[in-house]
C-alpha cells in the first residue's frame, strides 16, 4: 500500500499527518511504528490522522498515534500542525475550525501572521478523570518516584500530566525520573511527566518526557498543564511565556472554570509517499 503524508513540526515536536479524508487510512499499530521509525521510516513523535467528523456541527475528527502505535487523546503541538495542514490542503478556508477529539471538541484558529491559536479547554484536576489514583484533588501532591518523594500537580489538559518544579530544567532528572513516572502505578493509563522551572511569574522553561514517546523538543498540552500549575500553585501570572527546547509557546488561562489558550507556530517541512 502506497500512502501519501506530510512531515510537520510545532517546535521541533514533529508529526507525520495524514489525510484520511480523501484516503481511506486504516492502519495497524506495526504499521505506524514503522511510520515513526526514525531509521527505516518517516521518523516522528506522533502520527495524526485527519478524518471527516462524527457528528454534525463539527469540522473534521483528529486522531493522535503515539510513536509506539498507541492512540491518545490529545496533542496540542499536533492540534496547530493540524490546522494548517487542512488550510494547505484545501480541505477547508476556516480560520477557526471545531475539531473531533478523543478527549472532546477543540476550537484551533489560524492567526493572521501564521501562527496558530488553540482553544484547549478547560484543565480537569478530579483524580478518576485524569485519571490518578488519590483521595484528594489537591493542587500539590507527593508522589513516590524510586527512592525519591517529589512533589506534583496532576491534572488533564486531554491527556494526564504530572508536573514539578525544578530549579533548572538543564539539570533535572529527565532521562531517569520521566520514565518511571510515566509508567507510575498511580497513573493507571500513563502520564505525561513535566520538569517546570520558574522564571518569572509570566515566565517559564520546560521539558517534558511524553507518554509513549519519551522527551520531546515541545509538549504543547505539557505547556498548557505546566502553566496552569503554576498558576494554581500562585508561582505565575497569565499570560505565561513558556520556553522549550524546540521554541516558545504562549499559554493564557483565566483560572478555574475556564479554558487554556495556546498560540504558537506550526510548520511544513516536506510530503511524500511511502510504501507500507
Amino acid at each position: 500500500m502506497k500512502l501519501e503524508f506530510t512531515k510537520m513540526h510545532g517546535l521541533g515536536n514533529d508529526f507525520v499527518v495524514l489525510d484520511g479524508v480523501r484516503q481511506n487510512i486504516t492502519l495497524t499499530p506495526a504499521q505506524l511504528r514503522f511510520l515513526a521509525d526514525r531509521n527505516v521510516g518517516v521518523g516522528c513523535d506522533q502520527i495524526l490522522l485527519v478524518e471527516k467528523p462524527g457528528q454534525a456541527g463539527i469540522d473534521f475528527r483528529y486522531r493522535i498515534f503515539n510513536a509506539d502505535g498507541s492512540e491518545v487523546e490529545q496533542c496540542g503541538n499536533g492540534a496547530r500542525c493540524f490546522v494548517r495542514f487542512v488550510h494547505e490542503q484545501g480541505l477547508t478556508d476556516k480560520r477557526e475550525i471545531k475539531v473531533e477529539t478523543k478527549s472532546g471538541i477543540i476550537s484551533p484558529r489560524l492567526e493572521a501572521d501564521g501562527n496558530v491559536t488553540v482553544d484547549m479547554g478547560k484543565p480537569v484536576f478530579a483524580p478518576d478523570r485524569i485519571p490518578f489514583v488519590s483521595p484528594t484533588d489537591a493542587v500539590i501532591q507527593p508522589l513516590q518516584v524510586g527512592d525519591q518523594e517529589v512533589a506534583i500537580t496532576a491534572v488533564s489538559m486531554g491527556n494526564p500530566h504530572a508536573v514539578q518544579v525544578v530549579e533548572d530544567v538543564d539539570t533535572a532528572p529527565v532521562a531517569i525520573q520521566g520514565p518511571m513516572i510515566e509508567s507510575h502505578p498511580r497513573f493507571p493509563q500513563r502520564v505525561n511527566a513535566g520538569f517546570l522551572q520558574v522564571v518569572d511569574r509570566h515566565s517559564v522553561r520546560l521539558r517534558v518526557y511524553e507518554r509513549g514517546a519519551g522527551e520531546t523538543l515541545a509538549c504543547g498540552t505539557g505547556a498548557c498543564a505546566a502553566v496552569v500549575a503554576g498558576i494554581s500553585r500562585d508561582l505565575l501570572d497569565s499570560p505565561v511565556r513558556v520556553s522549550t527546547r524546540g521554541g516558545e509557546l504562549s499559554i493564557a488561562w483565566n483560572g478555574p472554570g475556564t479554558p487554556v489558550h495556546m498560540t504558537g507556530p506550526a510548520v511544513t517541512v516536506f510530503s511524500g509517499e511511502i510504501e507500507l
